[in-house]
């Protein structure tokens, strides 16, 4: 019984403590793919900051890269991509 709670109690912190990592990156850090995405859909704006966030999901490691944007005339927009690729959101501010 005590094995079985200290488990499940290792479980939640070690799951808590890796609930959310965000951090900065450089363009050449992100995949292929992902700069793909982000050109595809900056309009010709320019991307001014790039972070990684790494979080936990239905017990899986999920990396989404999102970029803040900034287009002609001062609008800017956020784009949010998986690590494949995939557009997840494309936001304007």
């Amino acid at each position: 019984m005590k094995r079985s709670i200290l488990l499940s109690a290792a479980m939640v912190i070690a799951t808590s403590a890796f609930a959310e990592k965000e951090e900065k990156v450089r363009w050449s850090q992100l995949p292929a793919a992902v700069q793909k995405t982000m050109t595809d859909n900056a309009g010709g704006g320019k991307i001014e900051e790039i972070e990684k966030e790494t979080k936990m999901k239905d017990g899986k490691t999920v990396t989404v890269y999102e970029a803040e944007v900034k287009k002609s005339g001062g609008r800017k927009i956020e784009i949010k991509v998986g690590e494949d690729g995939r557009l997840i959101e494309l936001k304007d501010d």
